[in-house]
């Protein structure tokens, strides 16, 4: 029997080479015989084998399949090292929100124009990048949204778009050509709307559900504050019930808007334990030795990029996608773990926390005291 490489697994050449399902956002590590032999399940006379609980597993986790497949397959390269294999695409800042706890600050509105939108995707897949995170302000307001809806397909990479929730139609919703959505619900009725607004709860839970019944991959994001504490252990309940994949809990930093919302804030003794909700896969990994971000860059709505959306100050920029992606990428360094203030036996597990939240607390190489709070350090 004859096999091919699955339309929704593609090979990447990462520091090890590898196969990357995109539906199920599961990443495999192979070895020499391994990707040869898949790489020959690419060609369009696909490929053979005796090895029957090899080709078993890989049917299984959709790998491969013996259905004839003609696609176009992305470029096949040597991965930058360490390799950028998750973006943040802030195509807008725009939002129909003014939630209380936003980290982007006041300022004239722009959209990243749609042709650079292309040409980052398409340096992002050449990159041998994995997923592409889709954000905002609230995305679903870019001025050329559909169209960059429409281009998603012609990438190997997987889509998520991170959005509020209000404006998921079931039209919207129909039309969406990403492989999950992240909706942001933080608490249940009255602590979500005392952030986002009056009724944004309903209207948000009602976008997760419309998601769901699509078949859409969906996720939620949480940030947590003084008005929602109770609220966590009904929220877990409700998702796990709901189907929902991955459930990320953070703690919003002290900037942007939340810098004037003092009866937000928690403490890091208040709040660092609630760190333990949520989860699911994360919305990107590390590496051993590395803190936060190893993988990781943002592109900004005016076309410079940054080590993440919340480095999005001029001084903070690494470049401009108009330099290239592969430029903007060499010019931001690795945190190694081992030059933090850091040394508790937590700090693999850690990974340092979140370090602009870091930064902001404890200055350049500092602690996150919030997860210091979470394993009980302070």
């Amino acid at each position: 029997m004859r096999y091919y490489l699955s339309p929704q697994a593609v090979l990447k050449q990462l520091e090890v080479p590898s196969v990357y399902q995109i539906a199920n956002d599961e990443l495999y590590e192979l070895d020499e015989v391994s990707y040869e032999f898949l790489r020959s399940c690419a060609t369009e006379a696909g490929c053979e084998t005796r090895d029957s609980a090899f080709i078993d597993y890989c049917l299984d986790e959709g790998i491969v399949t013996t259905e004839k497949v003609d696609i176009k397959r992305p470029p096949l390269a040597p991965a930058p090292v360490p390799s950028l294999r998750y973006i943040e695409l802030q195509i807008t800042d725009r939002c129909n929100l003014r939630c209380r706890h936003c980290y982007i600050d006041e300022k004239p509105h722009q959209d990243l124009a749609i042709e650079q939108v292309r040409k980052v995707l398409r340096e992002f897949e050449a990159m041998q990048g994995l997923r592409v995170m889709i954000t905002g302000g609230e995305p679903l307001l870019h001025s050329g949204f559909r169209e960059i809806n429409d281009m998603l397909p012609a990438f190997g990479v997987r889509t998520v778009l991170f959005t509020n929730g209000l404006l998921l139609s079931d039209e919207t919703v129909r039309e969406l050509k990403v492989h999950e959505v992240q909706i942001s619900i933080d608490g249940m009725k009255d602590a979500h709307d005392s952030i986002r607004g009056d009724g944004s709860f309903l209207r948000a839970m009602d976008g997760v559900r419309r998601c769901l019944e699509a078949g859409l991959h969906v996720s939620i994001a949480t940030m947590v504050h003084k008005r929602n504490l109770s609220d966590l252990d009904e929220m877990e309940r409700l998702f796990k019930q709901m189907g929902i994949k991955d459930w990320t809990v953070d703690i919003p930093c002290d900037t942007g808007r939340l810098r004037k919302n003092d009866d937000l804030k928690l403490s890091p003794t208040e709040g660092g334990r609630y760190l333990s909700y949520g989860y699911g896969g994360g919305i990107h990994g590390t590496g051993e030795g590395f803190g936060c971000g190893l993988h990781l860059m943002a592109v900004l709505p005016d076309g410079r990029a940054a080590k993440c959306t919340f480095y999005n100050s001029l001084e903070d920029s690494v470049g401009n996608i108009s330099e290239g992606l592969a430029n903007c990428w060499k010019r931001i360094r690795p945190v190694l773990l081992s030059q933090l203030d850091c040394d508790c036996e937590y700090l693999e597990l850690c990974r340092g926390g979140c370090r602009y939240r870091a930064e902001l607390i404890s200055g350049r190489g500092g602690k996150d005291l919030y997860r210091c709070a979470l394993y009980g350090i302070i």
